[in-house]
């Protein structure tokens, strides 16, 4: 689709519809932007598009309710991921055969390059940072974007036929994709997530399964052998499928035998490399590792870049990350668990006694496996938020008796130091989403490192 003159409209004014909205202006479009929230500045909304690339053009703003006259003038809707799609206005405007995309289908029509796009419940930041190092040594020419914090609209516009973008998508973002084709693709793991959003497993599988829709048997999908889910699905694909696995050898493919990491090209083995020559904790992460292995192999990377960038990465900020040791107490930040499954990972990386922090906003999660992984090792549970009575609850159900609650973080954190003793360690892995009591799990984690180092 042509942009230039369209009216477009921009749903959503956070980062993503920020970068929406300047990329459909240097694409000649007129942009409206729409928030439903009459708290926002709409002159801050305006600086915050019209930078210096932009600023010789025209946005509107609508804050509140959308008008019926300038609804009836949108050609167009771009919706921000964190914009549900079933929304009454959002229902109006498939009612009226309004096209309602994605920033990922956007960024993808209007950008250049191949894309190697990853998704999941667990695991895809990391293995998105991975990649995108053993892209960088590659190609010069490599973007890293999507859920990771960089929209993929904010480098759509820098792009050409040589460029690489490896992305991080969400459930959120695959749901408003329609041409959106990736060179490779990826589905890391389903566990349940999102549900609040997704209302349903199987709308929330196939959200995730989108990543795939369009490729082709002349691409590939990455996907994981041990999770039901995604072994299934890779019966179901036009695409060439190549899956890892952490369980077992495989003809073809990346898996792990006697902690060593191989790829199998069906032809010969490969070595890549012992997991004790890796930085990253835990089977989950030789998970990500080998996904990174296999998207990268698949893409024709050389053996000896990918082994060498492996060895050498040091993982992600706010994952099972150590943050210092305090008086002989470990303490690890992974603020990034934002749901059990993940949670559960972080659970099994630690090798001491552990005095665990968990709770927050309630993404109607289920938590008796969590409670279960602890398997010993968590020695108190200190809960904060919205949902620390629900997993009080769970965890006494279980036969788990030592919770505690705080009404602050900081009192979490005070309540496992003064409870630590040398050799133990202190990890943050709510289980739960940030929102209510910091803006993201970013923050959540920056505030435990900055407690953690005052001590």
């Amino acid at each position: 689709m042509n942009m230039a003159d369209k009216k477009v409209l921009v749903f959503g004014s956070g980062i993503s519809g920020i970068a929406a909205a300047q990329l459909l202006l240097k694409n000649k479009a007129e942009v409206v932007l729409y928030d439903g929230n009459t708290e926002l500045d709409e002159k801050k909304i305006q600086e915050q598009i019209l930078t210096e690339e932009c600023k010789e053009k025209k946005v509107s703003v609508v804050l509140g309710e959308l008008t019926e006259d300038v609804f009836k003038q949108i050609e167009l809707v771009v919706i921000s991921p964190g914009v549900p799609t079933d929304l009454p206005i959002v229902e109006r405007f498939k009612e009226n055969d309004i096209p309602i995309w994605g920033e990922i289908e956007l960024a993808y029509r209007t950008g250049k390059g191949d894309v190697l796009a990853i998704t999941g419940t667990n695991g895809k930041t990391t293995t998105t940072a991975l990649l995108g190092e053993i892209m960088k040594n590659f190609n010069e020419d490599t973007y890293v974007v999507g859920n990771i914090g960089n929209p993929y609209t904010s480098v759509a516009d820098k792009t050409s036929e040589n460029t690489v973008i490896v992305a991080e998508m969400s459930s959120f973002q695959l749901e408003t994709v329609h041409t959106f084709h990736p060179k490779v693709s990826a589905i890391l793991n389903i566990s349940p997530d999102h549900l609040n959003r997704h209302h349903t497993m199987e709308a929330y599988i196939g959200a995730k399964q989108n990543i795939a829709m369009n490729q082709t048997k002349e691409d590939t999908c990455v996907l994981n052998y041990e999770d039901e889910v995604t072994c299934k699905f890779g019966e179901q694909l036009n695409a060439d499928v190549l899956y890892f696995s952490s369980q077992r050898v495989l003809e073809r493919g990346v898996y792990l035998k006697d902690n060593t990491i191989y790829y199998n090209s069906g032809k010969e083995e490969v070595k890549i490399c012992h997991t004790e020559e890796l930085n990253l904790l835990g089977t989950h992460n030789h998970e990500n590792v080998m996904a990174a292995v296999a998207m990268a192999v698949s893409y024709g990377v050389p053996i000896e870049i990918i082994r060498k960038t492996v060895m050498e990465f040091q993982g992600v900020e706010h994952r099972i990350e150590f943050v210092a040791e305090k008086n002989g107490v470990a303490y690890y930040n992974d603020s990034k668990g934002t749901n059990p499954d993940a949670a559960i990972k972080g659970i099994q990386a630690m090798n001491r006694p552990t005095l665990l922090i968990g709770g927050g906003y309630d993404k109607d999660s289920s938590y008796e496996e969590w409670i279960l992984a602890f398997d010993g090792k968590v020695k108190k549970l200190v809960l904060i938020g919205a949902t620390r009575e629900k997993i009080a609850a769970t965890a006494e159900r279980l036969g788990f008796t030592e919770s505690v609650f705080a009404d602050t973080f900081e009192e979490a954190v005070k309540i496992c130091v003064e409870n630590a003793v040398p050799g133990d360690a202190v990890l943050l892995s709510p289980a739960c989403a940030s929102w209510g009591m910091f803006k993201n799990y970013e923050e959540r984690g920056d505030k435990f490192k900055e407690l953690v180092n005052q001590l």
